[in-house]
C-alpha cells in the first residue's frame, strides 16, 4: 500500500537525493518522520514499536500527531509537541545538527548496524519500563568521523565500576589497549571510572573506541571528562539516541545499556559492585545471546562482588571468567581465535621421562650414593637405574665420581 506523505514531515532536509523507500514514501521522509518519533518519545518504547510496525513510521507519526491516536503514548507525544506541527520539530532538529556538526542516522541509513535488530526479542510482558521497552531505537545521532555499522560491527564492550580501584583500572586499560591493538572497537559508556579508562585505553593504542551516552551528543556527561568525549568524537564516535541537547537522567543510563549490549559480539564486566548498572549490561548481552564475560578479582574487594555473583550463575546464563585479550578474543572472535593454555615457566626436569625423575629424586641431597643404592630407594630395577643415570650425569642433573652419584651444586645467585 502506498502512503500519501503527510503534511507533518515536509521538514527541512539535506539537499542529497535519497532513494525510494520500499513502500514508495521518499527515504527522507522516512527519516524525518523516525527523528520527530525519536524526540517524542522515550527509546526503546514497545508501545510506539508495535504502532510503527502496524503502520509505518510516517503514518504513525501522522496519527499521533493529528490525534487518531489515543491513550498514553499520545498523551506523551502531545505534551512534547505543545501544539506545534511535527514539520516544525524535524526543522528545528536538522538545523541544531547542521550547527553543531551532528549527524542522525536510521534504520534506512546505509551505516545503520544490523544487530540492533536484535532488541527486539528481549521484552518481557511486564510493568517494569526497563525490562519492556527494549526495543531498538528511531534512530541515533553521531559525533565522529566513522561510519557506526563498520565500526561496531568488530566491537567489545567494556564496562564496570565509576568507583573503580587500582586493579580494576589496570584490568581496564589492559584489556582496552589490547584489544584496540588488535583491531578490535571498544565500546563503553563514557562515564566514570572502568568506562573512562576503556576509552583512553584504545585511544592511546591508536584504536576505535564508541562512547555511547545516555544525553544529547553535545552534553558531555559528566563534565569533567569533556574533553575525553571531545577526543573520542575526533577519533572514535559518540552516539546517543536522545536528540542534541538532551539531559541525562538516571533512567536513560539503564535505557542505553541495552544499546551497548547489543552493538557489541560481546561485554566484559571488568569491575562492578553487588548492586552496579553494569551489571544490567551485562544481562543484556546474556539476553540478545552474546559473549558474557567477567573478569574475577581479590575477594577482600567490594569492587568484585558484582562480577564473583556473575561468575557463580548456572549453565542457563553463562559468564565467562576472562583475565587476558587473548580470552576475551576467544569468546568474540572467530574459528581459531583461541586464547593459549598459560603455562609455568620450564623448569630443568620437565624434559625428563618419570624412570629419570624418579632416579634423580632418589639421590640424596647431600652426599653421594651406588646406582644399587639409588635404584632401590627410586623402586626401579637396576638395570634403569645402569642405563639411566650416566646420561643425567652427562646432562648435568646430577654429578658422577668414582661410580657414585650426587646432586649437582646449585648455582650462585648474583
Amino acid at each position: 500500500m502506498t502512503h500519501p506523505e503527510p503534511a507533518a514531515v515536509h521538514a527541512a532536509r539535506p539537499a542529497d537525493p535519497e532513494p525510494a523507500a520500499p513502500d514508495g514514501v521518499d527515504t527522507r521522509t522516512v527519516r524525518d518522520a523516525r527523528i520527530v518519533l525519536g524526540c517524542l518519545l522515550e527509546p526503546g518504547s514497545a508501545a510506539l514499536h508495535r504502532l510503527v510496525t502496524a503502520h509505518g513510521p510516517v503514518e504513525a507519526l501522522d496519527r499521533l500527531a493529528s490525534g487518531l491516536e489515543s491513550g498514553p503514548l499520545a498523551e506523551a507525544a502531545a505534551l512534547r509537541l505543545q501544539g506545534r506541527p511535527a514539520v516544525e520539530l524535524a526543522e528545528r532538529l536538522w538545523e541544531r545538527a547542521a550547527r553543531l556538526g551532528v549527524r542522525v542516522i536510521t534504520p534506512e541509513s546505509a551505516e545503520w548496524p544490523a544487530q540492533l535488530a536484535d532488541l527486539r526479542h528481549i521484552s518481557r510482558d511486564t510493568s517494569s519500563t526497563i525490562d519492556r521497552d527494549t526495543f531498538p531505537p528511531q534512530s541515533i545521532w553521531l559525533r565522529g568521523p566513522h561510519p557506526l555499522g563498520e565500526v561496531a560491527g568488530r566491537s567489545v564492550a567494556l564496562v564496570g565500576a565509576r568507583a573503580n580501584t587500582v586493579y580494576g583500572a589496570h584490568a581496564a586499560a589492559e584489556l582496552g589497549y589490547g584489544l584496540a591493538d588488535r583491531g578490535w572497537t571498544v565500546l563503553s559508556g563514557g562515564a566514570y571510572g572502568i568506562d573512562a579508562v576503556a576509552h583512553r585505553a584504545a585511544l592511546a593504542a591508536g584504536g576505535l573506541t564508541v562512547a555511547v551516552l545516555a544525553c544529547g551528543v553535545d552534553r558531555p556527561y559528566p563534565l569533567s571528562n569533556s574533553a575525553l568525549f571531545e577526543q573520542i568524537a575526533e577519533e572514535g564516535l559518540l552516539i546517543s539516541e536522545w536528540p542534541p541537547g538532551t539531559a541525562p537522567f538516571k533512567m536513560r543510563f539503564l535505557v542505553r545499556n541495552r544499546v551497548i549490549a547489543a552493538l557489541a559480539r560481546g561485554t566484559v564486566l571488568v569491575e562492578a559492585g553487588a548492586r552496579s548498572g553494569a551489571r544490567q549490561t551485562l544481562r543484556r548481552a546474556r539476553e540478545l545471546g552474546r559473549a558474557a564475560m567477567a573478569v574475577p578479582g581479590p575477594i577482600t574487594s567490594e569492587m568484585s562482588v558484582g562480577c564473583h555473583e556473575e561468575l557463580r550463575r548456572g549453565p542457563d546464563e553463562p559468564v565467562r571468567l576472562v583475565a587476558t585479550v587473548d580470552q576475551v578474543l576467544e569468546e568474540v572472535g572467530g574459528i581459531g581465535d583461541l586464547a593459549p593454555v598459560p603455562r609455568g615457566a620450564q623448569q630443568p626436569l620437565d624434559a625428563l621421562d618419570p624412570v629419570e625423575r624418579q632416579l634423580v629424586d632418589a639421590v640424596p641431597r647431600r652426599g653421594a650414593a651406588h646406582a644399587p643404592e639409588i635404584a632401590a630407594e627410586a623402586g626401579v630395577s637396576l638395570r634403569d637405574a645402569l642405563a639411566r643415570l650416566p646420561s643425567l650425569a652427562l646432562r648435568g642433573h646430577l654429578r658422577e665420581h668414582s661410580g657414585a652419584y650426587s646432586r649437582p651444586r646449585p648455582a650462585r645467585r648474583p
